[in-house]
């Protein structure tokens, strides 16, 4: 990963250099700017500016679907040859003034609705299909869609920093546009949420260690996230990256692979055995008479025998069991002290 970055760098610093070199040579050659001493370093400048703008368009169309540019070109070359076509017209016209002027109008106008018409019709044209254009951008991996709960829950980009999480990042647009109905709501918890969830998507959005592609397809035939979610899994053949379970459910169903990043908290949570002895703090009695509850640092509850008069308190606790839920994990134990038994 080091050496692409370092490789990315001098690539581009290669490209400043030459296009500003570029840009002295031929501005000095240029018969009407050769007087002017100051003509060479202007074209400095300019190519110093044609490199900057070429970087940034590298930087912008890398978050474009392959898909977009395909249709977008074919487009914008369908918009040329019309134009071109249409300009055959205007032979008659003695005034070249008025001709070229017409042509350069004509080329921005037709140009312009080809390569936008392109890339919303290039769905028309089978794109699913075309399995050879499947895998996703330039960090390598499949696709993975990402549902709103996963964004708002924040864990992903953790995930995604440390490198577990390769691939492109597909974000739907219907999935946008819960996060902002979300993020819009009256009510003060769910506009929290909401929020938090678009913060979250634009830290994804600047990480280097992947690529995040919003995905425009939309399913008017479906009235559900969930069931948009489904379907354009299937028609991409990507990955769903949730922490819903009955969505895991639904999807596996139909034989989506599924990453759940509530079951890769659990598996990363530390190995308790029966018979370890844990030190814990009792916060809450439970819901049996005499139990006491605590949590361990990750947030497993630990149901502790006879704890129920010890809050507050810290004790020694004995694993006797370990109940695996679809809510997570619990751990229930008994007082390894005799005497805390009778501590008040």
């Amino acid at each position: 990963m080091k050496r692409l970055a370092w490789a990315g760098i001098v690539t581009k610093i290669l490209l400043v250099i030459v296009c500003s070199v570029g840009g002295y040579l031929i501005a000095g050659q240029i018969q009407q700017l050769s007087t002017l001493t100051w003509a060479p370093w202007a074209g400095v400048g300019i190519g110093f500016s044609f490199a900057l703008i070429a970087i940034w368009l590298v930087k912008f169309i890398r978050r474009i679907p392959l898909k977009v540019l395909i249709g977008g070109t074919l487009g914008l070359l369908m918009g040329l040859l019309i134009a071109r076509l249409i300009s055959y017209g205007l032979i008659s016209v003695e005034n070249t003034t008025i001709r070229v002027a017409t042509y350069v109008v004509l080329v921005c106008i037709f140009g312009y609705v080809g390569m936008v018409l392109g890339s919303i019709k290039i769905e028309e044209m089978g794109w699913p299909s075309w399995s050879w254009l499947q895998r996703g951008g330039t960090k390598g991996g499949s696709l993975k869609i990402l549902d709103t709960s996963v964004i708002i829950d924040g864990r992903i980009v953790d995930i995604v920093q440390a490198g577990f999480l390769e691939g492109v990042l597909v974000v739907p647009e219907f999935v946008l546009q819960e996060l902002q109905h979300i993020a819009d709501s009256a009510d003060s918890s769910r506009r929290v949420r909401g929020r938090r969830g678009l913060d979250m998507l634009k830290k994804l959005q600047e990480s280097d260690q992947t690529e995040v592609r919003i995905e425009r397809q939309d399913f008017s035939n479906l009235q559900e996230v969930d069931a948009k979610l489904v379907a354009l899994a299937l028609r991409l053949n990507a990955s769903i990256v949730t922490n819903d379970y009955n969505l895991s459910k639904v999807a596996e169903v139909q034989g989506i692979r599924v990453l759940n990043i509530n079951q890769l908290a659990n598996a990363l949570r530390p190995v308790v055995l029966p018979g370890e002895v844990l030190r814990l703090h009792i916060l809450k009695e439970g819901k049996e008479h005499g139990q006491g509850i605590a949590y361990l640092e990750d947030g497993t509850m630990v149901v502790v025998e006879n704890a129920a008069k010890l809050l507050g308190q810290e004790v020694e606790a004995s694993v006797t069991s370990i109940l695996q839920t679809t809510g997570g994990r619990m751990i229930f134990t008994t007082l390894k002290s005799p005497e805390q038994n009778h501590r008040h």
